[in-house]
C-alpha cells in the first residue's frame, strides 16, 4: 500500500536542506534530532513504504556506551584529517541495536568528492551493509555538530538520534558551517547561489505523471 505524503510533507522535501539549517536550533533549544519509523523491513521495497510521523525525542542520558561509540567517531577523526589526510578531521559511526555498523572519516581530499563528509560517508556504508536506505532507530555519533549536509543525510536515512563532540565555533576559524546554516535560511534572492526557478510547468508534469504511478518510489 502507498501512502502518499500531505502537502506538508511535500513542504519538508522541497526544503529539505533547511531541516540542516536547524541544526543550530535544535542544538540552542536543547532538543534533540527528530525520531523516524518507516514501517518498512531492510531491503523492502518503495512501494511498501507508509509516510512516517517525525517527532523530536527529549534528551536522552548519555551512557557508558555513548562515549565509547564517540570515541570511535573522534578516532575515526584524527586518522582522516591528522594520520591518513583523506580530507578534514571529521569521522562518524552508524550504531544499530547497540552494534556499530559502520565507521567512517572524510575523504573529501582522497575521494575529490566534495559531499564525502564522514557523516555521509558512515550512512552510505551503513546502507550498503544492511542492503537498505533505511536507518530508522539508527544512532549517529559524529565527531563534530553536523553540518546541513550531513543533517540532511541523516534526516532522510531516518536515523533515530544524533551525539556529536566538537560545536561549530571550536573550528570556525577553518571550516564555517554556521554561514552555510544561515545562508539556507535566507530568501532564494539573497542566498550565496540564488536559486532561481525556471520551467516550473515543465517539470509538473512530471510530478503529476509520477504520482499516477501505483508503483512510484517513496522513501
Amino acid at each position: 500500500m502507498v501512502v502518499r505524503f500531505n502537502p506538508a510533507k511535500r513542504l519538508w522535501r522541497y526544503n529539505f536542506l533547511l531541516a540542516g539549517a536547524l541544526v543550530t536550533l535544535v542544538a540552542l533549544a536543547g532538543l534533540g534530532v527528530g525520531d523516524a519509523r518507516a514501517q518498512i523491513p531492510p531491503g523492502g521495497t518503495p512501494s511498501a513504504i507508509t509516510s512516517v510521523e517525525r517527532t523530536a525525542p527529549a534528551q536522552v542520558a548519555v551512557t557508558d556506551k555513548d562515549r565509547e561509540f564517540m570515541q570511535l567517531a573522534i578516532d575515526k577523526m584524527r586518522q582522516a584529517g591528522v594520520v591518513d589526510k583523506t580530507g578534514g578531521p571529521f569521522g562518524a559511526v552508524v550504531v544499530l541495536d547497540g552494534k556499530v555498523i559502520s565507521v567512517a572519516g572524510n575523504s573529501v581530499m582522497k575521494d575529490k568528492d566534495p559531499t564525502a563528509h564522514a557523516e555521509v560517508n558512515a550512512i552510505r556504508e551503513a546502507c550498503r551493509k544492511l542492503g537498505t536506505y533505511d536507518l530508522s532507530g539508527a544512532v549517529l555519533y559524529s565527531s563534530c555538530e553536523c553540518c546541513p549536509l550531513c543533517y540532511a543525510a541523516a534526516y532522510w536515512a531516518r536515523v533515530g538520534k544524533i551525539f556529536y563532540a566538537a560545536s561549530w565555533s571550536d573550528y570556525s576559524d577553518v571550516f564555517d558551517d554556521a554561514k552555510l546554516s544561515k545562508d539556507i535560511c535566507k530568501p532564494y534572492d539573497q542566498r550565496q547561489l540564488a536559486p532561481q526557478q525556471i520551467l516550473q510547468s515543465e517539470a509538473q508534469k512530471v510530478w503529476q505523471e509520477f504520482k499516477k504511478m501505483p508503483d512510484g518510489a517513496r522513501y
